[in-house]
């Protein structure tokens, strides 16, 4: 049965923040809110948590994991990025946007693209995601929460709860979160390609 973790949505409480990361630490897969709708989220090197997450979510090995990183220091670690594509990601985060893009050796291969050694990086903008993260002191990986055969994610902790209770270890709840996934932007290429338009503006990289 899953813990529930009730949250405040700008000043998460400490107490509860150590928590759950402690539990991340342990192996623990967690639902948890970013700006861009709840994610499943569990410690980088959790085989036990990637095989849960393409279990629940019935995901191949073309599926981009997401490394959810605090910042941009964080995030140079995983992924080779030049500096074009350094000042056009960093002009866009924190926000609602997944890149794309070749990772590092610090990435476990399980994680990697299949064929094209690539993984998904992005910088939430939301209060209960980043002190997660800074708590962790290390990316979370993670997965938009979209159940198979269904269009939209779910929204709402308790739903969470109540249909994931027995799949994932904890729900932290913070009320209303962002509906819409990420906008999905491959730089992998000579130039950026948008793979899912979502809740970021992809004006800027069109």
């Amino acid at each position: 049965m899953a813990k529930y973790f009730d949250v405040h949505p700008e000043n998460p409480q400490p107490r509860t923040i150590g928590t759950v990361a402690d539990s991340i630490r342990s192996g623990a897969l967690v639902a948890y809110p970013t700006d861009s709708c709840f994610a499943l989220g569990c410690q980088l090197g959790s085989r036990d948590g990637i095989d849960r997450i393409r279990s629940i979510r019935q995901l191949d090995d073309r599926h981009h994991f997401t490394l959810v990183c605090q910042n941009f220091a964080q995030l140079g670690q995983f992924v080779h990025i030049d500096n074009d594509v350094f000042r056009a990601i960093k002009a866009a985060t924190p926000g609602s946007y997944t890149f794309i893009l070749p990772a590092t050796k610090e990435v476990p291969r399980k994680l990697l693209h299949a064929k094209k050694k690539t993984v998904g990086v992005r910088i939430p903008d939301h209060a209960v995601a980043q002190a997660l993260l800074a708590e962790l002191g290390e990316p979370l990986l993670s997965s938009t929460l979209l159940l198979p055969g269904e269009d939209e994610p779910l929204t709402q902790g308790w739903e969470i709860k109540e249909r994931l209770d027995h799949v994932v270890d904890a729900v932290v709840d913070s009320g209303e979160c962002g509906t819409e996934p990420t906008t999905v932007i491959d730089f992998s290429g000579s130039e950026p390609e948008l793979v899912r338009r979502g809740a970021g503006d992809p004006s800027r990289f069109e």
